[in-house]
């Protein structure tokens, strides 16, 4: 089934371009243009979509104040000539950020970045198993696999999530909050500042968790993971 869309951009040019494109990819439909917000916002309030393509900078209203003004958001990718309003799109959560002109293989990367999330959404609404995790990072959605997840540091309001090869990805979000996403029994929290993958874990030792590169803390209140881990 394909993602219903829209576009909405003040430039003729530019929305014959994103129809242009959007009609290379089977997963998508677009069911409709505008070239003002205006009337692009009051389709949205009675219309359900999958997938909004917006510019931001409009002589109207902002695609920013379009999209704060809608109780039920679709997914959205950004398509601006503006690189000053990416922060403004990562607090509403936007898909994507695309910069004009619009590059195809650009444009191909955030089409399959949505397709993913469409189905990444729909497999947890009927509690399938998963294998990703999707965060907000840089402005943008990011997609991580289960499997490269080492473990997963609190930092206050923000959480480092440590995958192999030691890189690490930064997002807003708790621990708590990231735990409700994770699969129940493959990740563990150790420590009010560690989450663990299980599968990770090489050995413990003095109430300390040692992962391929690096020794973990291993708190009281957390010491039932240590027979958890054990039994597994």
């Amino acid at each position: 089934m394909a993602l219903k869309c829209i576009a909405i951009d003040d430039e003729p040019l530019a929305l014959r371009l994103i129809g242009e494109y959007v009609s290379r990819f089977p997963s998508l439909q677009l069911v409709k243009t505008f070239e003002d917000a205006i009337s692009g916002a009051e389709y949205l309030k009675t219309t359900q979509v999958d997938l909004l393509f917006l510019d931001i900078n409009m002589p109207d209203i902002t695609g920013i104040d379009l999209v704060r003004s809608l109780k039920d958001k679709p997914m959205v990718i950004f398509t601006t000539a503006y690189k000053n309003f990416a922060y403004e799109g990562f607090e509403l959560e936007a898909l994507d950020y695309i910069l004009k002109p619009i590059d195809i293989r650009r444009f191909t990367r955030a089409v399959e970045k949505a397709v993913d999330y469409y189905r990444y959404k729909n497999k947890a609404a009927t509690d399938e198993t998963e294998e990703s995790l999707y965060v907000y990072s840089e402005y943008r959605m990011v997609k991580i696999e289960l499997g490269s997840i080492e473990y997963i540091e609190s930092m206050e309001d923000y959480i480092k999530i440590h995958i192999t090869n030691n890189k690490t990805i930064l997002t807003l979000m708790t621990l708590k909050k990231v735990l409700e996403k994770l699969p129940a029994g493959k990740f563990q929290r150790i420590h009010r500042s560690y989450v663990v993958a299980v599968n990770k874990v090489r050995s413990i030792q003095n109430r300390k968790a040692e992962l391929a590169n690096i020794q973990l803390p291993i708190s009281e209140s957390y010491l039932d993971f240590i027979r958890h881990w054990k039994q597994g």
